[in-house]
């Protein structure tokens, strides 16, 4: 799988739309982007979504019809998704068959909105009839925003938007808590039982209807070629997340400023991933999922008993299952402080989600007072795995970064691991793979739980996981963990030999306690980040824009000419300034 794929364009009359397989993106009335996609989507018991193969895609110069058919997960779905340019507006209808039963929480349309409507007036029409105004969350929405949908009305630059829903009731979450960039609109509404079955023959006919009234204005100028450095707090740690790889493990160098290893302590595995982290001869941070009982808890005790000897960064202790689930509760807390004691070890105690951001944001309210420090992941290929997702999700990190740190009022934030995928899924309602032997071969938590993706090996990773760091290091993030040591999940091979991503990782690593030098991107394509002390300083500036881009970079007054190609990112050294 290549970086960037291209995508066929479609064209009729104000409105353009990018073809990207099954998905309808970046819809666009007169140049400007009304909705950032349409798509159907087939979701089984566990959340996981069956592949839409495109069997074909017809267009003339008012229509786009994709004939599509699910693969995996059990379940036989076909159809199509025809795209209609009306006089009165722009109508997505989909229309599906399965061939044979099976079990779903979702199957149907979603319409996503652009991040950039954050904030905006929204006029709700709901099934009954009812009208209700809001506004498109501005702070990251723990919750659904908007429920019981019909028909939605916002404005673009002056003009009015009106979506209508037809095919069942709707409701909007905001997918910035998974770093997506949109809220999306859905149905069937989640207060109603899942999964549910559909016999084979069910049609699932659903459609969207989009109409522009009005002129949109001329947008407003803004340089996109500046990026304004300015000093804040101490840059942030630079961790690696543990290899979770099946043995046997490679020899590689120190990177970074320590190693976070993640432990099951329902799995026979942990005991050995614990000692291959010690191996490194790094500070460890320890998250421990931990489950409820007699032997739970024991297992804690035996876990926490097995750190005596080890130079620990932090600890952490999250719930395996329950209302918590995921999340450091006050039981989870308070058993692992026990331990601690009972142990005699002395080190400091973070809580928060192991997950995903909407974890926390939604639970923030059972972490305990106390907490040596708040945590949150970063998995931006939860919904959907094109790279365009990959690329759209840096500002929204920044975001999550940001909305964490107010979130844990004044304590230390330590985000990471930074992974493509979720490292497991966390809305399975399933038993899940895990591990069956004691020892590292079949390998560990992501490896066995988690999926890899080609993408590891691409040259791009670099830039993006600079970009990834731009958006993260804000004042009061303390530590970012990214990746693995080795192995598939890794910055480097199962071998050792480093992959382009590592390059990354280590010059950020180099920048790690001396001053943050952070600034905003114009456009989230372009970004710069960097670090000063006082033999000079250092910037980092990576572009994701397909092509190639020249920038300025000003730090504190001081003014650096850069040009990136396409993918690529650049380390600057400036010498110290004369007073």
């Amino acid at each position: 799988m290549s970086w960037h794929t291209e995508h066929p364009t479609w064209r009729s009359g104000p409105w353009t739309v990018e073809v990207r397989g099954d998905e309808l993106a970046d819809i666009s009335h007169d140049g400007t982007t009304v909705l950032r996609s349409i798509r159907a989507v087939v979701r089984d018991a566990d959340w996981n979504s069956a592949d839409l193969v495109v069997d074909r895609m017809r267009t003339t110069e008012v229509s786009l019809t994709l004939h599509v058919h699910s693969e995996g997960l059990g379940c036989s779905v076909a159809g199509v998704l025809r795209l209609e340019a009306r006089a009165a507006g722009l109508r997505a209808v989909l229309d599906l068959e399965t061939r044979e039963e099976f079990a779903t929480n979702r199957t149907g349309l979603v319409v996503l909105h652009p991040p950039s409507v954050a904030g905006t007036p929204l006029e709700v029409r709901h099934s009954d009839g009812r009208v209700s105004q809001t506004e498109f969350p501005a702070a990251i929405s723990p919750h659904q925003p908007v429920t019981d949908v019909a028909a939605l009305r916002w404005a673009v630059r002056g003009a009015l938007i009106d979506a209508h829903l037809d095919g069942d009731v709707f409701e909007m979450e905001d997918q910035r808590n998974w770093t997506d960039a949109s809220f999306k609109t859905y149905s069937r509404p989640l207060d109603l039982p899942f999964p549910y079955r559909l016999t084979a023959g069910t049609r699932v006919r659903q459609s969207v209807t989009v109409t522009v009234t009005g002129q949109m204005h001329a947008q407003e100028g803004t340089s996109d070629t500046v990026i304004d450095l300015r000093p804040a707090d101490a840059f942030p740690a630079v961790i690696l997340g543990a290899a979770s790889a099946p043995d046997p493990a490679p020899p590689v160098r120190r990177v970074g400023q320590g190693v976070l290893v993640e432990l099951d302590l329902a799995t026979p595995t942990w005991p050995a991933a614990l000692a291959r982290a010690r191996t490194a001869g790094l500070p460890v941070d320890v998250r421990f999922t931990v489950g409820e009982g007699a032997g739970a808890k024991k297992a804690l005790r035996d876990a926490v008993a097995a750190l005596r000897g080890i130079q620990l960064l932090r600890v952490a202790a999250f719930q395996a299952s329950g209302p918590a689930r995921h999340v450091s509760d006050g039981d989870a807390v308070a058993a692992l402080r026990r331990a601690l004691a009972d142990a005699g070890i002395d080190a400091p105690v973070v809580g928060g989600s192991r997950s995903h951001f909407t974890e926390l944001n939604r639970q923030h309210h059972r972490l305990p007072e106390g907490l040596d420090g708040l945590t949150t992941t970063v998995t931006p290929l939860f919904h959907a795995t094109g790279t365009e997702q990959l690329v759209e999700s840096i500002a929204m990190q920044r975001l999550v970064a940001r909305q964490t740190v107010d979130t844990a009022a004044g304590l230390p934030v330590h985000i990471g691991p930074v992974s493509l995928h979720p490292r497991f899924n966390d809305v399975a309602t399933g038993p899940q793979p895990a591990p069956t032997r004691r020892d590292l071969a079949e390998g560990y938590g992501a490896a066995v739980t988690g999926r890899t993706d080609p993408r590891q090996d691409a040259p791009e990773l670099a830039a993006w996981t600079v970009a990834s760091a731009a958006a993260l290091a804000v004042p009061g993030v303390a530590s970012l963990t990214w990746f693995e040591e080795w192995g598939p999940l890794g910055i480097r091979s199962s071998d050792g030999v480093d992959r382009p991503v590592a390059a990354a990782i280590s010059d950020l690593a180099d920048l790690s306690g001396s001053t943050l030098l952070t600034g905003e991107s114009a456009d989230g394509l372009v970004w710069a980040v960097g670090g000063r002390c006082p033999s000079g300083t250092t910037v980092l500036a990576a572009n994701l824009d397909r092509r190639a881009r020249s920038i300025t970079v000003d730090v504190v007054g001081q003014r650096i000419g850069l040009d990136l190609a396409p993918g690529t990112y650049r380390r600057t050294v400036l010498a110290p300034q004369t007073p």
